[in-house]
């Protein structure tokens, strides 16, 4: 099954991908405030381009904005194998 980004909060206490007990993202206005382009960036090149696709995905799906999924998830193409 899969989970969500849980952020070291040791390091980093108020990481905006930290969620409470029940998996609630703590820090929700953070991503809301942000217009489309500004989570592009901060996903593909910020504080969300450590996750793996999977992690994005259900970010954005949490959030609300399942719409950017194609252009934050990318497609990761592997080279044809040789004989």
């Amino acid at each position: 099954m899969a989970q969500h980004y849980s952020p070291d909060l040791g390091k980093d206490a108020n990481s905006p991908f930290a969620r409470d007990a029940e998996g609630k993202l703590v820090r929700r206005s953070f991503w809301l405030d942000l217009s489309d382009r500004s989570l592009v960036l901060a996903m593909t090149q910020g504080i969300g381009a450590p996750l793996n696709n999977e992690q994005k995905l259900l970010h954005l799906q949490d959030i609300g904005r399942d719409h950017l999924i194609d252009q934050i998830c990318t497609v990761e193409i592997l080279p044809p194998e040789r004989p």
